[in-house]
């Protein structure tokens, strides 16, 4: 019987979700096509995103500590260097390249085509990619859509690619601005704002919205705006922008006008309010589907579109737009199209900000387990008493478990400190067996570690147990004699 389709599966973008859907589907014995518009490999997770900012916040962290280790007195006032952006990129190309190169040869292991060029949707199941070269038509029996996500813009800015940017533009500047407005205090927003305020760079948070990143625990949320304050950031939340005009002050700047009638001049103006799905290209409706205002997809839970052939996954169907899950739903849905069995993904999964410092956490807060009436205790461990936090001159650390009240059961880990991203997979990994208290209370941890916070906040968290119990346990009986009295003696039959 001939082949109806060319392909088994064609995933539209190669970032995360794409690359890990044509492998899976490769995987089993699938013929598979990926089609990426730009010239690299990799989606904006290697072009603009995920890697090229997180090697430029290695190059930014081990930069701000050097000072200290030239002096031997430490105590010392340390001088601030002043790099150049072309010193803080050098490591960027050479990660990037490498990252490309390693997705290369994956996708070749597993006999995965790769295709560069735009591609739009033509019929159901025929796909056209513009390559340098011309056109070509692709047909498959399934089409994913693995777009990713693009910057928005926000009324009253027009981005010019030199003093009004947007986040995907920021690693192109030509030189370290000394001052910067960033608007949008979201995730990229906070990153970005933290690691130009650890160069010296004069730094102002604009949003909207009453706080930043309003999903993280709140006692977490305000340990990293005090040590942002600290480093100079001023944040102006509850504001918005109206207006921006360029002057001439004599260099070139941005006049920010807020909503609120205050003034702001920046040397640059980083343009970080979100993400909208970069779908506008396909385009969505001649195939029967629509995207909603910030071009998202609506999904099922094995991340089929209204289209019973079509499937989306990654940062186009939003939340919660992570690398680490796109690339799982990526493997999901391909198993889902050719009916093969997966377990869904947990809803435990690890969140990670990239800050200076970094933030990562897994669960619920404190306030989820308020609203939910869930009793919890909080167990607290700080990096200043741990012997790894003095080593590496982090005593600003703050790590927190919630444990449940009555079982120890946990609930919650949040962290804020140096290797918090890496330090949290412990959390997600007890929490995901069921584990609590009495784990952390009898484990053995390596010393001199970051990962002894487990161990100092169980104690905390049991110290404070205890206590209640104790409490309790006096005021219980009290209670059921006065109860006994109330109700009378009593009578016999």
């Amino acid at each position: 019987m001939p082949r109806r389709n060319e392909y088994d599966l064609l995933c539209i973008g190669s970032g995360p979700a794409g690359q890990r859907a044509a492998i899976q589907a490769a995987k089993l014995g699938k013929r598979a096509v990926v089609i990426e518009k730009q010239p690299c490999i990799g989606g904006v997770c290697i072009a603009t995103g995920t890697i090229p900012s997180k090697t430029f916040r290695e190059a930014v962290c081990r930069l701000s500590t050097q000072p200290q280790l030239d002096s031997a007195d430490t105590e010392a006032y340390a001088v601030r260097r002043r790099p150049t952006m072309p010193q803080l990129l050098g490591q960027v190309g050479h990660v990037m390249h490498r990252e490309m190169q390693i997705i290369s040869d994956a996708l070749r292991r597993n006999d995965v085509e790769l295709v560069h060029g735009l591609a739009s949707l033509v019929e159901p199941h025929t796909v056209r990619v513009e390559t340098g070269t011309g056109q070509r038509l692709l047909t498959a029996d399934h089409i994913l859509l693995a777009v990713g996500t693009r910057p928005s813009q926000p009324p009253g800015m027009a981005p010019d690619g030199h003093t009004v940017i947007t986040s995907d533009d920021i690693l192109t500047l030509p030189q370290l601005p000394r001052t910067m407005a960033v608007v949008g205090a979201g995730v990229i927003g906070i990153e970005y704002a933290s690691m130009f305020a650890a160069l010296g760079v004069h730094v102002t948070v604009i949003d909207q919205r009453p706080r930043p990143l309003e999903f993280l625990d709140q006692e977490m949320g305000d340990e990293l705006l005090h040590q942002l304050r600290n480093s100079d950031v001023l944040f102006r939340c509850g504001d918005a922008v109206e207006h921006i005009d360029m002057v001439e002050t004599p260099q070139r700047q941005g006049l920010i006008r807020l909503a609120s009638g205050k003034y702001l001049v920046a040397d640059v103006i980083v343009c970080a309010a979100g993400r909208v799905g970069a779908t506008e290209a396909l385009p969505l409706e001649v195939v029967g589907l629509a995207a909603d205002a910030r071009g998202r997809l609506q999904v099922d839970s094995s991340y089929r579109t209204a289209v019973e052939h079509i499937w989306a996954v990654g940062d186009v169907i939003g939340f919660p737009a992570l690398a680490a899950t796109s690339s799982e739903q990526g493997r999901l849905a391909a198993c889902a199209m050719f009916g093969v069995h997966a377990d869904a993904m947990p809803s435990h999964f690890p969140v990670g900000i990239y800050a200076i410092p970094e933030v990562a956490m897994v669960g619920a807060t404190e306030e989820e387990l308020t609203r939910q009436k869930i009793p919890y205790e909080t167990g607290l461990a700080r990096y200043q008493e741990i012997s790894r936090g003095v080593i590496l001159g982090d005593d600003a650390g703050l790590f927190k478990m919630l444990f449940h009240r009555e079982d120890g059961r946990l609930l919650g880990c949040h962290c804020l400190g140096s290797g918090a991203t890496e330090l949290i997979h412990i959390g997600q990994a007890v929490l995901a067996l069921g584990g609590g208290l009495e784990y952390f209370l009898h484990t053995v941890f390596n010393y001199p570690t970051l990962a002894e916070c487990y161990k100092v906040a169980a104690y905390n968290a049991a110290n404070k147990l205890a206590l209640i119990r104790q409490a309790t346990g006096a005021i219980v009986p009290a209670i059921a004699e006065q109860a006994t009295a109330a109700a009378g003696p009593a009578i016999a039959d």
